[in-house]
């Protein structure tokens, strides 16, 4: 079963781009783990919003795991205005 997360990053004005090259790089990692079908960024008037799809939950966790051992990016500080919102969803 297909599994998604999305998650809405709110970060401030003045780090949005650099916020938007995070997310981008993040994605690449996801996109090259097996069983991950997608990986986006979109943008909002105040947020960064990026969407992954993966084939199914073994996959998730794997790239998951992926992302969090590569040299990127993750960390939540006084660059975001807000919390992140993370919503995991599943294939209807």
């Amino acid at each position: 079963m297909k599994v998604g997360m999305i998650a809405s990053h709110y970060p401030h004005a003045s780090h949005r781009e650099e916020f938007i090259a995070r997310v981008h790089q993040v994605a690449e990692v996801f996109l090259g783990a097996p069983g991950c079908l997608s990986a986006e960024c979109w943008l909002s008037d105040d947020a960064v919003i990026s969407i992954v799809q993966w084939e199914s939950e073994e996959a998730c966790a794997a790239s998951l795991v992926a992302v969090q051992a590569a040299e990127v990016d993750l960390a939540y500080d006084e660059r975001e205005v807000r919390p992140r919102e993370i919503v995991r969803v599943v294939a209807g």
